[in-house]
């Protein structure tokens, strides 16, 4: 009787059927990787929009188009003026800031006595009028960004992992920590804090709420400006791109619990690896729809977010 490993035809299958596995498993790190890299910019568009809800509880639907200006910013000083990378990363995330405190200024200050349904809309409103001014500025032609780092990819079980991910969520990470650690170590991230606890008591105790105001949304819009150039080298930039990248932050921070620092960074991750899964082993087509279906399923399963309701609170 011959034995299995005696056949050649046999043995030969089994070769193709480790090789078929070893492939898939090289896949589907590749793709973890891939949503690794992606699940940390949606994390800070997430974390911006977390800190700003516990800061003032308001929701600002036009996050995206301030990632969008932060993509365009480094497109125009780093790409066209050729500015250096670190110059023309700190003066777009500045610009951007002062353009948050602008329109916290001229649109949320001068509407701070109507209830929470029209400041949403006037988010709504000024998304739409920055979309434009990108349109007017920019144009409608998408731009591309080279990569931030030259070296050569890493190989990891077979599957490629390029510096610039790694620079991407470890400047992430960084970020996080930095506005973890100014809430929780410094006076007056703990005045922002107490701002959204209690603004009355706050302003009893000698608290200017109306500049803690301004300065979360410095902060927020600033991270937004920050996720903008850390995607501007992944995919292309355009006037247009806030919208959609702006939603799928607020996913993540709804999938995180909204008001979680840590939980909104968590909700990115996640949205950012099931949809590169979702994207490379069922359709292309889904990417954008999974982080919807993922928010359904959450919102239905756990309302509350990853995190439970009095966790959502916390920094």
């Amino acid at each position: 009787m011959i034995k299995n490993q005696d056949n050649p035809l046999i043995m030969k299958i089994m070769v193709q059927k480790k090789c078929k596995i070893r492939k898939k498993m090289q896949e589907l790190l590749q793709y973890i990787f891939s949503g690794i890299t992606t699940g940390a910019i949606y994390a800070v568009i997430a974390v911006g929009l977390s800190m700003l809800y516990s800061s003032t509880e308001l929701i600002n639907f036009s996050h995206g188009e301030f990632v969008m200006l932060g993509a365009m910013g480094i497109v125009t000083l780093w790409v066209h003026m050729a500015m250096p990378l670190y110059v023309a990363f700190f003066l777009t995330v500045g610009a951007v800031s002062l353009m948050g405190l602008l329109f916290e200024r001229l649109a949320i200050r001068t509407a701070k006595n109507t209830g929470p349904i029209a400041l949403v809309i006037i988010t709504v409103g000024a998304s739409i009028f920055l979309r434009g001014v990108g349109m007017i500025a920019w144009g409608k032609d998408p731009f591309s960004v080279p990569a931030f780092s030259s070296h050569d990819s890493i190989e990891i079980a077979g599957a490629a992992l390029l510096p610039q991910s790694i620079l991407i969520v470890a400047a992430a990470l960084v970020l996080a920590g930095g506005i973890h650690f100014f809430f929780k170590q410094t006076l007056t991230g703990k005045a922002m804090v107490a701002c959204a606890v209690n603004r009355k008591a706050a302003w009893l105790s000698g608290i200017p709420s109306s500049t803690m105001g301004i300065l979360a949304f410095m902060i927020s819009t600033g991270t937004g400006a920050a996720a903008g150039v850390f995607i501007a080298p992944i995919t292309m930039s355009s006037y247009d791109m806030g919208t959609m990248l702006g939603l799928k932050g607020f996913c993540a921070a709804m999938i995180g619990g909204l008001g979680s620092l840590w939980g909104a960074f968590a909700g990115g991750l996640l949205l950012g690896i099931i949809e590169a899964l979702g994207a490379g082993l069922i359709s292309s087509a889904l990417k954008d729809a999974i982080a919807f279906i993922l928010l359904l399923l959450i919102l239905y399963i756990r309302p509350g977010g990853l995190f439970s309701a009095k966790e959502a609170k916390r920094f």
